[in-house]
């Protein structure tokens, strides 16, 4: 029998976009030690989306763990022009350490550094080699940023392999769907009603949802999940 999975509620929070959801649910008990570290650090990932990012820097200090470290990049890199390049010659150093540098979460923060930075190969070189959903799922995210749909799908396919059900896995579907277009749009926005119905409502769900509307010439829905996503987002 399976070990009971202490973090799915703040996990699955977190990558339904409700932030302070996630951070409600984390005080769990019973962790191993590698569960505390996967909780804090998903715990600041929220605080960096809702915008808390001094907070982040502030709570990590230099003896914390890889992952968390990670993190504090992230924040670092967020918080304003003066710190992004300092934080990116970090993440690169850390990278090239035989010590961490295969850490998921330093993967993953990579990726996502490089991902915004409009440097899908840089990206790719720590995120292709996948290991976690969560990195799989930026796969996706990176290869639709190239128009490389076809890579997308691989990655998709990995994902539904591996549990078809996962809510990444579901997401990522819909981002490709969005992305291949046409009567992949409706398969999207039932995707999108699905976890909807099956979580919550949040304000990345209703967004995608809004784009689907938008393709198949819905605007009066649009703009009305738009507006709905506009109130959630300031309680998120």
């Amino acid at each position: 029998m399976a070990a009971p999975d202490h973090l799915f509620n703040l996990r699955n929070n977190f990558y339904l976009g409700a932030y302070q959801a996630a951070i409600n649910s984390s005080d769990v008990s019973n962790l191993s030690p590698d569960d505390v570290v996967e909780r804090d650090s998903l715990v600041h990932r929220c605080y960096i989306a809702l915008g808390q990012l001094q907070f982040v820097i502030s709570e990590i200090d230099q003896n914390a763990p890889t992952p968390l470290q990670a993190v504090k990049l992230l924040a670092l890199y967020f918080s304003g022009a003066s710190q992004k390049e300092s934080a990116i010659s970090s993440l690169k150093e850390w990278l090239a350490d035989p010590a961490i540098g295969n850490n998921p979460t330093l993967r993953l923060i990579a990726g996502t550094i490089f991902l915004h930075e409009q440097d899908f190969n840089e990206a790719l070189k720590y995120t292709n080699a996948g290991g976690t959903m969560e990195l799989h799922a930026l796969n996706v995210q990176i290869f639709i940023k190239m128009h490389r749909s076809d890579f997308a799908e691989r990655q998709l396919r990995m994902m539904q392999q591996i549990d078809e059900d996962h809510t990444l896995t579901q997401l990522a579907n819909a981002w490709l769907d969005l992305a291949v277009g046409g009567s992949k749009i409706q398969e999207a926005h039932l995707i999108f009603q699905d976890l909807s119905e099956r979580y919550q409502s949040t304000s990345l769900l209703l967004n995608g949802k809004a784009v689907c509307c938008m393709h198949m010439g819905n605007f009066d829905e649009a703009e009305t999940l738009l507006v709905e996503a506009l109130n959630k987002a300031s309680f998120s």
